[in-house]
């Protein structure tokens, strides 16, 4: 489901929405960015277990990690902080614009 960011009242609403737009055009592309990154850490992670980082949330402890605590630490906050930049991508990506 997508939310509807209307502008109204305005006479430069086309021109707010505009700004409005492209600066959340700006954060998603920022966004993509830090994904790429937080891709790019997890893949570490993956190829030395060879296992997903889904598979490493749901069946792994710190036990079955070399680096015991500390990678499981690292690699588990890479991980959430993955799921949160995808989850913030996907709402500014499903706002829809009104100029009304």
């Amino acid at each position: 489901m997508s939310a509807i960011l209307s502008i109204r009242n305005s006479s430069n609403a086309n021109n707010v929405l505009h700004l409005v737009h492209s600066t959340i055009d700006a954060e998603v592309s920022r966004l993509q960015l830090a994904i790429e990154l937080a891709k790019q850490k997890l893949a570490v992670y993956e190829n030395k277990y060879r296992v997903s980082s889904e598979y490493f949330m749901d069946s792994m402890t710190a036990e079955d990690l070399a680096g015991g605590d500390d990678e499981y630490i690292c690699w588990m906050g890479e991980f959430k902080l993955y799921q949160k930049l995808l989850a913030k991508q996907k709402t500014l990506q499903d706002i829809d614009y009104v100029a009304g």
